[in-house]
């Protein structure tokens, strides 16, 4: 807008006025206008909050998270320091390969579940009837490289002491006839970036799920007495303590010895007083939602998990 304005001597000189119209807001984009406008992310949805089995392809990155999860347990400490000599660098190559050839052995022969957009969370299991320990597994997974790497100190401390007193106090807790026929969960861990969002407790609630609905037992090794009081929560109860350090003859080559391990068991929860594999109904937890996932192991797969929701 343009006005004339008397400047005194005679003369009119144009002045500009600015009027300011204010436009009204306009209204926020829908809901789903709004999520179109989000940034897209390559990470696929659900990995946040389901449990997903992990395939072969991609056990490198699950073995780092779950070496990272165990980088100052005492079990993992005790095996690798048997290398006299070896500089850190070297002991935590060997950590992280213990643990690729572990988790290679359960794609092929167990079950690996995780959690989170990058591994956070991490269990390796071995089901009824599966096992790990076959030679044919052990050429697979790389575990032959194994006792290659070790020194004889570090091969005595894992096939002479840790893995016999595992394979023996297994069978003598469970008894034979459960031995085989029990849900193992050989490794839980969480990253320390992924620790307080819950993912270690869907790993154990989905594959309890399943122990539950067929009637079987659960059982691990715990390292650390904070861990035995959150298995405790699951309904996992302490059976006896074994330890590491110790000669064959009994006597501690260590004072304390190196390690105790907690053995606990967690028999299944029944309603309706069923019994027999698959009859037994699921007991829900308290505030618990967990479903069950069927995982089959497809004929011909070599162990490949594949994993579906409403078989």
């Amino acid at each position: 807008m343009e006005q004339l304005a008397n400047n005194g001597n005679g003369t009119a000189t144009s002045v500009a006025v600015v009027v300011a119209v204010e436009t009204p807001p306009s209204p926020p984009p829908p809901p789903a206008k709004q999520q179109q406008l989000r940034q897209r992310s390559l990470v696929p949805r659900g990995w946040e909050d389901h449990v997903r089995a992990v395939g072969i392809a991609e056990h490198k990155e699950a073995a780092l998270s779950l070496a990272q999860a165990f980088a100052r347990d005492d079990l993992a400490l005790y095996l690798v320091d048997g290398e006299v000599g070896s500089s850190d660098e070297e002991k935590w190559r060997l950590h992280v390969d213990i643990f690729r050839y572990l988790v290679a052995a359960h794609c092929y022969s167990g079950v690996v579940t995780t959690i989170g957009p990058d591994y956070e969370g991490v269990a390796l299991w071995v089901l009824p009837g599966q096992n790990t320990d076959d030679w044919t597994t052990t050429l697979r997974s790389g575990m032959w490289r194994l006792p290659w790497q070790l020194s004889a100190e570090g091969r005595r401390r894992y096939y002479d002491e840790l893995m016999p007193l595992l394979h023996d106090t297994k069978r003598e807790v469970l008894g034979p006839a459960r031995d085989g026929d029990c849900y193992y969960l050989v490794y839980l861990g969480t990253r320390p970036s992924g620790r307080g969002r819950g993912y270690a407790r869907k790993l154990i609630e989905q594959m309890a799920a399943r122990a539950d609905a067929e009637g079987r037992a659960m059982y691990l090794e715990s390292s650390s007495a904070k861990n035995n009081l959150y298995y405790k929560k699951f309904g996992f109860e302490a059976k006896k303590d074994i330890h590491l350090g110790i000669s064959g003859d009994g006597s501690q080559t260590m004072t304390p010895p190196a390690v105790t391990l907690t053995i606990m068991v967690r028999e299944p929860r029944r309603s309706g007083g069923g019994s027999g594999s698959g009859s037994s109904k699921l007991l829900a937890g308290s505030g618990s939602s967990s479903a069950v996932i069927p995982i089959k192991l497809s004929p011909g797969s070599f162990g490949r998990v594949v994993v579906r929701e409403g078989d």
